[in-house]
């Protein structure tokens, strides 16, 4: 049975999907499954904002095929692990549930890189390419410190 790890942002077109493909590219699909999705309903069937392809591209990683879905209360089922990329998405994520085993699945991303700071994954959509580089950057050394710690589980 596969470990399953979820990536949540707001419209699931610029951050959750490069986490996505960043934390996929570094695991083994065989042991791991890797998927994102947004809280909001505002781009579902989407492909993932042009800037976050093109910086994962740079990168080598494509997440094109990626298409953005939205988070129901079925995933707290679903996955192992939900890794939301800010403090607003979290909350949205853990009211649609009062179950503590549901809640302790969900943490912020940066908590891998910067533990009990609540820091957030700026949301680069207002912004220019910088913005996408940046949150890339942060999100490589984040899933870096996810694939130590679940290395630790196995």
């Amino acid at each position: 049975m596969k470990i399953k790890i979820l990536m949540v942002c707001l419209g699931n077109i610029c951050r959750s999907p490069l986490a996505e493909g960043i934390l996929k590219s570094k695991l083994d699909s065989n042991i791991y499954l890797v998927k994102s999705c947004g809280t909001s309903n505002y781009h579902i069937g989407n492909r993932p904002d042009r800037r976050s392809i093109a910086v994962g591209k740079k990168y080598g990683i494509d997440i094109s095929s990626q298409r953005a879905a939205q988070f129901t209360v079925n995933d707290f089922k679903t996955y192992d692990f939900i890794y939301a990329m800010d403090n607003s998405n979290y909350q949205d994520i853990i009211t649609l549930t009062n179950k503590n085993q549901d809640k302790n699945k969900v943490n912020l991303i940066l908590e891998e890189l910067h533990p009990n700071n609540n820091l957030d994954v700026p949301d680069p959509y207002y912004g220019g390419e910088q913005g996408f580089e940046n949150i890339f950057e942060l999100l490589n050394k984040a899933c870096d410190n996810i694939v130590l710690k679940l290395e630790k589980l196995s």
